[in-house]
């Protein structure tokens, strides 16, 4: 298995976007898969790297990245060096991003006899979810679409009029990273690219508009994400195909860091459904 972490590939805000791609060698062009991570989330978290390496073995070409302003750094891409950076994230960001990783897949001369660009599908996990949705539904390069544990609506995430209030009076407010510790901050800008994008980054217009195949998997004991948002997926998009995996969390049984060298059951089980569906 050929396995190239951290390649930098120019963002388009300044930022690098860092990227490791799996694969097997074998001059044939496999099909392409796009892995966007969460909210706090980034490409080495947790089982992600044997997540990656699973769908390599199954005759994938696996891309993950970082998107720009995750809080991570070219030198330190684990975790949140970067705490400006991750205040200045926002969700059109994130999409840019993406495109950029798309963009430099199709046109890679290097990878073409690896990477099939025309069997490209996405994954994305959480917030991630949302992304790869309204991607799917605005570039037709991709062909299908998975969301993990994903969200359905990014307005409910923006807090009552009072805490936007208090928002915009203060510049910024701050989340506690539980994991690290850190205060990380959000910028009101990041309300104001919502409001100013608000149709674009509607997940329920995207997910609605779909015209390809779409899976949608999440855990029966998520506590972070409630399986309501996974049955308004489905209910917005009745053609796409919906499974609840029994007893998995957010992270389908994954933590960070993962020192074990084998999958956690509910990913495994998530990874094989996924393989299944792009297969079919």
């Amino acid at each position: 298995m050929i396995i190239s972490k951290n390649i930098i590939i120019e963002g388009s805000h300044s930022k690098p976007i860092l990227t490791d791609i799996f694969y097997t060698k074998n001059n044939k062009p496999k099909p392409i898969i796009i892995f966007c991570h969460g909210y706090k989330g980034f490409k080495d978290w947790g089982a992600w790297n044997l997540m990656a390496a699973a769908f390599a073995n199954a005759g994938f070409f696996f891309i993950k990245f970082n998107f720009s302003h995750n809080g991570g750094t070219s030198n330190q891409p684990i975790d949140f060096p970067d705490l400006e950076a991750f205040g200045n994230n926002n969700y059109t960001k994130e999409l840019d991003d993406l495109k950029v990783v798309i963009d430099w897949i199709c046109s890679n001369d290097d990878l073409k006899k690896e990477a099939d660009t025309k069997t490209l599908s996405l994954i994305g996990h959480s917030r991630g979810g949302g992304i790869v949705a309204i991607k799917a539904e605005e570039d037709s390069r991709i062909k299908k679409l998975i969301t993990l544990a994903s969200v359905s609506d990014y307005a409910n995430r923006m807090g009552s009029l009072t805490n936007i209030t208090s928002w915009q009076k203060k510049g910024v407010k701050f989340v506690v990273n539980g994991r690290t510790k850190q205060q990380m901050p959000h910028y009101y800008q990041f309300y104001e690219d919502f409001i100013k994008n608000k149709n674009r980054l509607t997940i329920e217009r995207a997910v609605s508009n779909l015209k390809i195949p779409h899976l949608i998997l999440h855990g029966s004991e998520d506590t972070s994400v409630s399986i309501k948002e996974a049955n308004n997926l489905h209910k917005w998009n009745p053609k796409s195909k919906f499974k609840v995996i029994e007893g998995a969390n957010h992270v389908f049984g994954a933590s960070h860091p993962w020192k074990k060298k084998t999958l956690p059951e509910h990913l495994k089980d998530t990874i094989n459904t996924i393989i299944t569906f792009l297969n079919n």
